[in-house]
C-alpha cells in the first residue's frame, strides 16, 4: 500500500515537471519567459523546454491583427453641435517584450488615445464636413495613435468611423433642408425640359418653313423647265401696220393757203395793209 502510494506522488511529480519543462507555443504567438522573475527569452512557434521551478511564462502575446471596439463617446464640432462618434481600432503587436513591459494595459491604452484625438480632429470640422471627410479623420487618428504607441511595440494599422450620430433636431433641419434640394432640383429640371422643348418645337417649324418654300421654288423651276419653247422653223408674225393718219379737210387747207398767201394789189408800206405772217 505505502508502495502504490509512493508510485503515484513519483508520477504525479514526474508529469508535473514535465508541464512545467515542455512547453507547445502555437503559430502566431510569443510567450515571454522569466527566469527567477527577469526576463529570460522569447518563445516562438514550437516546442521548447524549460528549466522546471526556475523558468516560468509571464506573457503570451498574439501576434495577429485584432479589432478594438472604440465606445461611442459625445464630440463637439466646429459650429458647437454635439455629435456621437464610434469607430473600431485596428492594431498588431510587432514587437512582443515592448509590449509585455512598456505598458501594463495596450489595448485600453490605444482605445483611449483614439477616444482623445478623435475628440480633436472631429473639433476642428463642421457638422457637414464630418460625414465628407470621414478619409480625413481615419487617417489622422491612425498616424496619432500609431506614432503614440511605437514604444509600447503596438503597430496600428487603421482606424474606421461606424457611425456619426446627431441630435434629433438636426436630424429634422438635415431632412427638410434635403427635402428642399431636391426640389429645387426637380423644378429646375422641370424648367430645363420646358425650354429645350419649346427650342425643339421652333427649330421643327422652322425646318418645315424652308423645306415648303424649297419645294414651291422646285415646283416654279420644273413648271419654267417644261414650258414649250419656240423653234427656229416657226412662221414669224406679220409686223403689226399702224393705221394712216386722216388727211386734213378742206376747209382748213383753204384756211392755211390764205394765210400764208399775200394779195398782190396791197402795198406793203401802207398802214391798213395787213403784214405778212412768216410761217
Amino acid at each position: 500500500m505505502v508502495q502504490l502510494i509512493t508510485a503515484a506522488l513519483i508520477a504525479a511529480a514526474v508529469i508535473i515537471v514535465i508541464f512545467k519543462t515542455a512547453r507547445i507555443v502555437p503559430q502566431k504567438q510569443a510567450w515571454i519567459v522569466e527566469r527567477l522573475g527577469k526576463y529570460h527569452s522569447t518563445l516562438s512557434a514550437g516546442l521548447h523546454i524549460l528549466m522546471p521551478f526556475v523558468d516560468r511564462v509571464a506573457y503570451k502575446r498574439d501576434l495577429k491583427e485584432v479589432a478594438i471596439d472604440v465606445p461611442p463617446q459625445q464630440c463637439v464640432t466646429r459650429d458647437n453641435i454635439i455629435v456621437e462618434v464610434d469607430g473600431l481600432l485596428y492594431l498588431q503587436i510587432v514587437d512582443p517584450i515592448k509590449a509585455s513591459y512598456g505598458i501594463s494595459d495596450y489595448l485600453f491604452a490605444c482605445s483611449q488615445l483614439a477616444q482623445t484625438t478623435l475628440r480633436s480632429e472631429v473639433g476642428k470640422l463642421e457638422l457637414d464636413r464630418t460625414f465628407e471627410e470621414r478619409a480625413t479623420i481615419n487617417g489622422a487618428i491612425c498616424a496619432e495613435v500609431d506614432k503614440a504607441s511605437d514604444p509600447w511595440g503596438v503597430k496600428v494599422t487603421r482606424y474606421e468611423i461606424k457611425t456619426i450620430k446627431p441630435p434629433l433636431s438636426v436630424l429634422d433641419a438635415m431632412e427638410k433642408q434635403m427635402r428642399a434640394e431636391r426640389e429645387k432640383r426637380a423644378q429646375i429640371a422641370e424648367s430645363e425640359g420646358e425650354r429645350q422643348s419649346r427650342i425643339n418645337r421652333a427649330e421643327g417649324e422652322k425646318c418645315e418653313a424652308i423645306a415648303h418654300s424649297e419645294g414651291e421654288n422646285k415646283n416654279v423651276s420644273t413648271k419654267l423647265k417644261a414650258a414649250p419653247k419656240r423653234s427656229a422653223s416657226s412662221p414669224k408674225l406679220p409686223p403689226t401696220v399702224s393705221p394712216p393718219s386722216p388727211a386734213p379737210s378742206a376747209a382748213k387747207a383753204a384756211a392755211m393757203q390764205s394765210i400764208f398767201s399775200s394779195p398782190k394789189n396791197i402795198s406793203p408800206n401802207s398802214a391798213n395793209s395787213p403784214k405778212p405772217i412768216t410761217p
